[in-house]
């Protein structure tokens, strides 16, 4: 007939033994491990199994073990049974540890082995979920965000989200065709650019730009600029404001006015309000009768600018 019963290699558990040294006239004695009353421990003395509770062989509470009466050494000999400290036990069966079971380890004290759970042994969740904490340090699931969205710090004490990636936007691109712009010489003066390139937002209008999403800007213009001639000097070229700041750069001077054209190139950051502020470009030549010129090969002269992510 084939074994009846629990299987031993699945089944049966080693408990912890304590000896103990005898001491004359003793009746207390330190376990090596704490227990809630002496319930927890099979006390053995003379290899008799002693009855435990108050007013019989022995009482236990923490690691203080109590006996009724004293024992004569090397007379008597006395050792414990942990009741509730295995030394050794088989491994459970496959599939056999649920949610409960795992309820009841202690993982901060190390009974989990290292690396030991896997993604495999992990419930099933949402697609594209991730796993963070809240502000109580309790797993919590992220949403699933949409396609191109980011995930977003929240701060402490909220778990992160995912949310809409920023966006250089508004922006435009401005540049001049046609006709030669003629400026008089010295003269600071405002720049057309009559062709756009994009303009996002609809922002762009009579060589003005008035963006209505408030933030920082990054603004950058050229101009190139011909003197008809040899009595050439200078190019300014000015990146405005409200029509009154002036950020921007010059060009190289030839005191000698041997130049007959000059180009200038700027950039410059604006904080814009979002209503009102405005930016333009102007530019300004010293020469012989200076204009600003298109170039069908480039763009020798151009305005654009956007919104800097932050």
């Amino acid at each position: 007939m084939s074994y009846l019963g629990n299987a031993p290699a699945r089944s049966f558990i080693s408990f912890e033994r304590q000896v103990f040294t005898i001491v004359n006239s003793q009746t207390a004695y330190a376990l090596s491990h704490s227990v809630t009353n002496e319930n927890d421990i099979r006390l053995v003395v003379n290899n008799v199994v002693q009855e435990p509770g108050s007013g019989k062989a022995y009482t236990a509470t923490g690691t203080a073990l109590t006996l009724s009466a004293a024992l004569t050494n090397g007379t008597d000999e006395m050792y414990c049974v942990f009741l509730g400290r295995a030394t050794a036990t088989s491994a459970p069966g496959a599939g056999s540890i649920g949610t409960a079971q795992l309820a009841d380890l202690n993982v901060t004290s190390g009974k989990i082995a290292n690396d030991a759970v896997t993604l495999a042994k992990m419930a099933s969740g949402t697609d594209g979920n991730i796993i963070s904490y809240d502000a109580s340090g309790n797993p919590v699931a992220v949403a699933t965000g949409s396609a191109g969205q980011i995930l977003t710090s929240a701060g402490a004490g909220a778990p992160p989200t995912f949310a809409a990636a920023g966006a250089n936007t508004p922006a435009f691109f401005a540049y001049k065709t046609g006709s030669a712009q003629s400026i008089s010489s010295g003269t600071i003066t405002k720049v057309t650019f009559n062709t756009e390139l994009y303009d996002t937002d609809g922002n762009y209008a009579s060589d003005r730009f008035t963006p209505q999403t408030a933030g920082k800007y990054i603004f950058n213009s050229s101009v190139y600029i011909n003197g008809q001639s040899a009595t050439f000097r200078y190019t300014n070229l000015y990146i405005r404001k409200n029509g009154s700041t002036n950020f921007g750069t010059y060009s190289a001077e030839d005191s000698e006015n041997n130049l007959n054209s000059a180009g200038a190139t700027a950039s410059v950051v604006y904080d814009m309000n979002g209503s009102s502020d405005y930016v333009e470009v102007y530019a300004q030549a010293q020469a012989t009768s200076p204009n600003i010129q298109y170039d069908n090969n480039g763009f020798a002269t151009y305005f654009g600018g956007y919104k800097i992510i932050t």
